[in-house]
């Protein structure tokens, strides 16, 4: 059973900015694509980015583009999601989700077969 494991979440103010981490706990599974999710307080889990593996394209939701970057690193099936200029709305517990296979519904939590604990993110005005 893969296992995938976040860090790099934390208090930081409006403005700043967090590099999130998620690592897959076997080396030798080869994902079609990996996503982060978010889950605000009092609000439903939503999508946040995807990479797919082979070709490194990324898919944003409109609220983070231009603040957000997901990039992965293969050797390490490493998943990273860089947050710049930080708003009080970006708090939230972000989750780490991996797929095997291409399902067509890359925003959706059911494309997912795996997923991390999550790692608070808070933003403070």
């Amino acid at each position: 059973q893969v296992q995938l494991v976040e860090s790099g979440g934390g208090l930081v103010q409006a403005g700043g900015s967090l590099r999130l981490s998620c690592a897959a706990s076997e080396l030798t599974f080869s994902p079609n694509a990996m996503a982060w999710f978010r889950q605000a307080p009092g609000k439903e889990r939503e999508f946040v980015a995807v990479i797919t593996w082979s070709t490194g394209r990324a898919y944003y939701t409109d609220s983070v583009k231009g603040r957000v970057t997901i990039s992965r690193d293969n050797a390490k099936n490493t998943v990273y999601l860089q947050m710049n200029s930080l708003k009080p709305e970006d708090t939230a517990v972000y989750y780490c989700l991996a797929r095997r296979y291409y399902r067509g519904r890359s925003f959706l939590e059911p494309e997912y077969d795996y997923w991390g604990q999550g790692t608070q993110v808070t933003v403070s005005s």
